[in-house]
């Protein structure tokens, strides 16, 4: 009878996924749904967990229920994103911190993974650029063979830098790019188009459950101050009294989304129950000129605040703008925070880690 029950909830849990090929040819490939825990939390793994968006993104998984498992290798990372969970979540059990580099493989047991782990500022990632490639290969193939030895979902997220310098504005998902392979950018752009890759390969091959999001510029509380970003740069540089730099004429243009909106699009991406993978574009359709978002960070912050010059960066794109209507249409989903409620909130977060850091 077990024997029997048994090779029952094998078969209904099994399901085979056709992947098409040339002519008539078929790939016929299995993958068991892990059997349920009743009355346990959902085990998510969050990868990149102690960074800017991690670290919301753990917030909002914690605070349903989830047991969270943060792995960072603290290169952009930062202690000060989670140690209150390190504190309040300890009795409960429900939080736990690993430190490594995805680079090198790992193995847990969890429900989800959330591959966020790579540096975003052009900053950081150009500082190591081979490193940031290895992050985003060698990590992303590390993260797939996780979930799919526990037969987890998977939940990469990717980045507009995929579209590069766009011919096609706004940009949608359907839009191939523009990119330059062989520029100081190349090793975030097509790190992150082959990380794409990898995981709609494992998608096809392996019949791995995966969700793909495509991140347009984010800001918020918790975004390091000194990352090289339009946002960050404004603000600090403004409650510091220095000039706000502009580089190029301050004519090229971005779409700024507040970081709860796209915490709240990669839940509900992971969470469809439609069958979505994606790709799909998370950012805010605003579009606003260099010029405009340091008018609008003078008016949060010091209207007094000067603005300066400088030469433009390599590669630098010269629009940015999501499409965002397969997000409503699958998701249901769409920012709501206002760029200058957003900004508002980041600035308090910096201007107390500047008194902060000031009184040290």
């Amino acid at each position: 009878m077990v024997a029997r029950d048994v090779a029952d909830w094998r078969r209904l849990a099994t399901r085979t996924i056709m992947s098409g090929g040339d002519g008539d040819a078929k790939r016929r490939a299995t993958i068991q749904k892990a059997r349920p825990r009743a009355g346990e939390p959902r085990r998510v793994l969050v990868t990149g967990g102690a960074g800017f968006v991690g670290s919301h993104l753990v917030d909002a998984l914690l605070a349903r229920g989830d047991h969270v498992l943060v792995l960072d290798n603290f290169f952009t990372g930062s202690h000060r994103n989670i140690e209150r969970h390190l504190r309040e979540d300890a009795p409960k059990g429900r939080f736990e911190v690993i430190r490594h580099d995805v680079v090198e493989p790992f193995l847990v047991e969890i429900d989800e993974v959330y591959h966020l782990a790579c540096p975003a500022s052009p900053i950081h990632y150009k500082f190591n650029p081979v490193k940031t490639i290895k992050t985003n290969v060698v990590g992303t193939l590390n993260a797939l063979g996780l979930a799919k030895r526990c037969k987890a979902k998977f939940l990469l997220t990717s980045t507009s830098e995929v579209y590069g310098d766009p011919l096609e504005h706004p940009q949608k998902e359907s839009y191939w790019g523009n990119v330059n392979p062989i520029g100081e950018r190349a090793c975030y752009d097509e790190g992150k188009r082959c990380a794409e890759t990898l995981a709609f390969d494992y998608h096809r091959e392996h019949g791995l459950d995966i969700r793909v999001a495509r991140i347009f510029n984010t800001y918020g509380p918790r975004m390091a101050m000194d990352d090289g970003r339009v946002v960050s740069n404004f603000v600090a540089q403004a409650l510091e009294g220095k000039p706000m730099t502009i580089y190029g004429d301050g004519t090229q243009t971005r779409s700024f989304q507040y970081v709860s909106d796209l915490v709240a699009g990669l839940m509900a991406l992971m969470d469809n129950d439609v069958g979505f993978i994606g790709p799909v574009n998370l950012g805010n359709p605003g579009e606003f000129t260099m010029l405009e978002l340091a008018e609008k960070v003078r008016a949060v912050v010091d209207p007094e605040a000067k603005i300066v010059f400088c030469e433009n960066t390599a590669d630098d794109p010269s629009r940015r703008k999501p499409d965002i209507s397969l997000a409503r249409e699958k998701l249901g989903w769409e920012p709501t925070v206002k760029l200058e409620d957003g900004l508002r909130m980041m600035v308090d977060d910096f201007r107390e880690r500047i008194e902060e850091r000031a009184a040290r």
